[in-house]
């Protein structure tokens, strides 16, 4: 850590940096909804997405505590490798349970997790957030998943979590048994801590069988042949975000999300009179995108949230417009009353409610932002009509790039 005569630098693996800490992703995200069997069948048979683990929040209640208030389980969701980028719960039962976590009446996120670069950074985090005064929510290392974190909110009220070291699933589709949940901490771990592999070694010297944890299987054929492979949809999710929210003091979460969490302003616009802020945390354009709530309803969307949308990319323009027309002839509820100045970065996006009203926001490619540090000009950006589609489109200098999938779609 160095101190100048203006501010504390710290020594984020040899470079310095204004936080302990680097955010390099959005990791996971997560919706609290109402209608709970509904959205996992939005989410799972519509979408793509993959059940990783079930986690049953019945054992915790008393009895009677949860009674009528719907499915008690949450759904651990994964598009690749990670064990979960997307997390689905019962909103009434979280609010039962939640003595210490209260959710703010609009805040149906249930978190907003960004990855780090080591668990170091995680353990100076803990220290420097508590040194700030920031309250911390908790910290530790939840199962299922196994990542390292700590959880802060912002000043809406939105959860963050900051993690490290994220459970792998591999060629086998299983996730870790529950039998090696032993390694999970509900609070700061001391550190060093051994690594992941080695506690697979231990788990298999007490003959654990590692293919005992959850397999899931889509239920739907495999039946596009999404550019030489066969899957279930005409379209594979291959990242997730931009996270987009609705705040009650612009620059009170502009603040807090540059000068506590690092993000880096990329742009802004007007809209409507409103002022609103586009930030990232690697190459992309933006990962979080920040307007007034007053826009809300000028927008159409729905008043239980505060959640603008939450970006899912595609592996490609042909899939987007195929992805529009799967969604539609299964009744989804396709909207093209957001306008394209509000998503600078994105060119052809589509927004799509779920079975709850959250919005969705489907596109292709992100505009990458180079050394310079500097986003395109409006006038150097594809001029896009919402709901109109082109059989295909002239390359931008930066298509197909930013951070690859890895592995194979299905």
């Amino acid at each position: 850590m160095t101190t100048t005569a203006t501010r504390t630098q710290f020594n984020v693996g040899g470079i310095l940096l204004n936080q302990p800490f680097k955010i390099r992703r959005l990791g996971h995200f997560g919706f609290n909804v109402l209608d709970v069997d509904e959205c996992l069948r939005f989410y799972t048979d519509l979408l793509g997405f993959k059940i990783s683990d079930e986690l049953d929040f019945a054992p915790r209640a008393a009895p009677g505590q949860l009674d009528g208030l719907g499915n008690p389980k949450g759904y651990f969701m994964r598009y690749g490798t990670d064990h979960h980028a997307f997390v689905l719960f019962n909103r009434r039962v979280r609010e039962a349970l939640d003595t210490q976590r209260r959710f703010k009446p609009e805040v149906t996120v249930n978190q907003i997790t960004w990855q780090v670069g080591s668990l170091g950074e995680i353990g100076r985090a803990i220290k420097w957030f508590g040194e700030l005064g920031v309250t911390i929510q908790r910290s530790g290392r939840d199962m299922p998943g196994s990542n390292w974190h700590t959880y802060i909110y912002d000043p809406d009220g939105h959860t963050n979590e900051l993690y490290f070291g994220i459970e792998q699933i591999g060629w086998d589709g299983y996730s870790k048994p529950r039998v090696m949940y032993d390694r999970g901490f509900r609070e700061a771990p001391p550190l060093p801590q051994m690594a992941e592999f080695d506690e697979v070694q231990q788990a298999l010297a007490k003959g654990v069988d590692l293919q005992s944890g959850y397999r899931y299987v889509d239920h739907l054929p495999a039946t596009y042949d999404v550019d030489g492979i066969l899957l279930p949809r005409p379209f594979k999710i291959v990242k997730i975000g931009p996270v987009s929210l609705f705040v009650e003091n612009l620059e009170a979460s502009e603040t807090y999300y540059r000068d506590t969490l690092g993000f880096i302003p990329t742009e802004e616009v007007t809209w409507e009179g409103q002022r609103c802020l586009f930030l990232r945390n690697n190459t992309e354009h933006h990962s979080l995108a920040l307007y007034p709530i007053a826009l809300r309803e000028k927008l159409g969307l729905s008043p239980h949230t505060t959640c603008a949308a939450f970006g899912l990319q595609l592996a490609s323009y042909q899939q987007l417009r195929d992805a529009v027309s799967f969604l539609r002839d299964r009744g989804a509820r396709v909207i093209d009353s957001i306008p394209p100045e509000l998503y600078p970065g994105l060119d052809y996006a589509a927004h799509v409610l779920d079975p709850d009203g959250h919005c969705l926001q489907l596109y292709y490619q992100m505009e990458q932002i180079g050394w310079d540090g500097r986003p395109r000009s409006a006038a150097e950006r594809r001029k896009v009509t919402p709901g109109v589609w082109p059989e295909a489109l002239e390359p931008m200098s930066d298509t197909y790039q930013g951070e690859p999938f890895l592995g194979p779609w299905g």
